[in-house]
């Protein structure tokens, strides 16, 4: 055996001899009633800080997870903001615009102690004996664009659909102020638009508002084309009109 070898092995038996010794003095140190007291506090000392570690390790996982939350939010709070962007740059146009009156704008800056003043309002001019309404058609709503089938809307879009309506209402609204007309007071093509419009009555339009193409052409600048009944068929799979044939006619009911 050569002489490295012999010292490794005295070394490695050294090293085992010290810590038996180690233990031995440790196990006295145990059974001394002095340093047993002092073992004792570092052994419930051990044991704090174990559960400090724990509760800290649970805190470190409840912070990440609200973190992970809070990105969420974030990309969440993001993508409705751009939502929202992008409806306030594409508002329909055919949507009422909120126009705030000047005596509602200026209630908020009257003086409490100051007595209101009372403006005397001159007589309200009695209203015709005959405002009869005219019905008109309802615009699409989103969610029920959202609801047509896209073999029917192809790449038309919500705003063309209530556009073509818009136009729609504007041809019934002109036929049936003449209708509602004094036969007095027409002139000589009107006289004739209203002559049109009674032959083109019927049992089954008798009570309803309607309109045919030629008032579309006559009322709007829509031409009534591939596209025009494309979008008619998709206001009748929404229920906004319905369609009454006869004497070569086709008759659209605003239902």
């Amino acid at each position: 055996m050569a002489s490295s070898d012999l010292e490794q092995l005295c070394s490695h038996i050294n090293e085992k001899i010290g810590n038996i010794k180690r233990t031995l003095s440790l196990r006295n140190c145990g059974q001394e009633p002095t340093l047993k007291t002092t073992l004792d506090k570092i052994g419930n000392e051990i044991i704090v800080v174990n559960e400090l570690l724990n509760k800290l390790e649970l805190e470190i996982q409840y912070q990440e997870q609200t973190n992970h939350s809070l990105k969420e939010l974030c990309e969440s709070l993001e993508e409705d903001y751009k939502d929202v962007e992008h409806l306030k740059e594409n508002i329909p146009p055919h949507l009422p615009q909120v126009t705030v009156s000047q005596n509602c704008a200026n209630v908020t800056g009257l003086d409490p102690e100051e007595p209101v003043k009372v403006e005397e309002t001159a007589p309200t001019k009695k209203p015709p004996k005959e405002q009869r309404s005219i019905k008109e058609m309802p615009f699409i709503t989103s969610d029920e664009f959202n609801g047509i089938p896209a073999y029917m809307k192809s790449r038309l879009t919500y705003c063309q659909i209530n556009d073509v309506i818009k136009e729609i209402n504007k041809a019934v609204v002109s036929k049936y102020k003449i209708l509602h007309q004094p036969k007095k007071s027409m002139s000589s093509v009107a006289r004739n638009l209203y002559h049109r419009f009674i032959d083109e009555e019927t049992k089954d339009t008798k009570g309803h508002y309607f309109i045919v193409e030629a008032d579309i052409k006559e009322f709007t600048a829509l031409k009534a084309d591939k596209r025009f009944h494309v979008i008619l068929n998709i206001l009748r799979h929404c229920r906004r009109l319905s369609e009454v044939r006869g004497g070569g006619l086709t008759r659209y009911v605003i239902t």
